[in-house]
């Protein structure tokens, strides 16, 4: 039987935390910028988290 395929589009975006927790990078920072705050900009680009329910989900994406 062959091997599984972790999901690439998945191992791009999510990178796993020594907790075992996942990061990812928020939304809403790649255009129309101006009408954002800077304060509002500046928190965007911190890394937030998977949630507790979607974490099983991406865990078998990116283990296959």
């Amino acid at each position: 039987m062959p091997k599984m395929k972790s999901n690439r589009g998945a191992a791009k975006t999510f990178r796993q935390t020594a907790s075992g927790g996942y990061k990812r990078k928020k939304a809403y920072r790649s255009h129309i910028l101006t009408s954002k705050s800077r304060k509002r900009k500046r928190q965007l680009r911190k890394p937030g988290m998977v949630s507790k329910a979607d974490s099983k989900r991406v865990k078998e994406m990116l283990l296959g």
